[in-house]
């Protein structure tokens, strides 16, 4: 797909950045949603999918985060969007979830919360009163029960959170005209888009570009700033 003329439209407008190098820590090039700039944990993305998805991590910020209502970071955002990136792809987030608890829960770290509000009751409990900093809790909880016992628990808890918000995420996402049960769709267009840049940038030299994806039932579109066309894509 190249750049081509597009019809005017009315739509959702979701603002975006691209850097060739994010001075971020990370230093990866690609996209950050305008929202997300903020974000420090936030990585940009371009149309790589990886071996699991269709879609790269960059609609899942628009289509599971940002139109449903979801904040980019924090683990309880995360465990919201995963299962809106179930609903939409079908995807198992178990493997997410999994790498999530292990490399941070399980570290002492939560985002966005404290160990005391993020954690079920049913762990809590077993947590001496006294107790109050993040690792000494998870330090506590690995004492009383085994890595996959906490794990199990840990999973559910997860998951939990994301079903109990899922009701309210499609409400978020329907306030904005777009039809919810066509997200998959939908990313599928964005995914076009995002594979249309890449090529365009395979010819031209571009360190920077700040744009926007307009998204309808019907079109998605990429115009970028100081480029005289789009690029275009059908919702199918």
């Amino acid at each position: 797909m190249t750049p081509n003329a597009t019809p005017q439209m009315a739509g959702v407008i979701v603002p975006a950045t691209y850097r060739d190098t994010w001075h971020d820590g990370f230093g990866a090039r690609g996209w950050k949603l305008d929202c997300s700039l903020t974000e420090p944990s936030v990585i940009a993305s371009t149309s790589e999918t990886g071996s699991r998805l269709p879609t790269s991590v960059l609609v899942h910020d628009i289509l599971d985060h940002h139109l449903c209502g979801v904040g980019i970071g924090g683990h309880r955002n995360e465990a919201i969007a995963l299962h809106q990136l179930e609903i939409r792809t079908g995807s198992d987030p178990l493997p997410d979830i999994r790498q999530i608890i292990n490399e941070d829960l399980l570290q002492g770290c939560v985002e966005r919360d404290t160990m005391r509000s993020f954690l079920p009751s049913s762990l809590l409990s077993m947590v001496p009163h006294g107790v109050r900093a993040d690792y000494d809790i998870i330090k506590s909880l690995r004492n009383r029960l085994t890595h996959e016992q906490l794990l199990h628990e840990l999973e559910l808890h997860f998951i939990r959170i994301g079903q109990t918000n899922s009701r309210a995420a499609k409400k978020s996402f329907e306030e904005s005209c777009l039809f919810y049960e066509k997200r998959t769709s939908l990313g599928i267009a964005i995914q076009d888009l995002l594979i249309a840049f890449d090529q365009y940038l395979a010819s031209h030299s571009v360190d920077y570009a700040h744009g926007a994806f307009y998204l309808t039932n019907d079109h998605c579109t990429l115009r970028v700033a100081g480029l005289s066309s789009a690029f275009y894509a059908d919702v199918k």
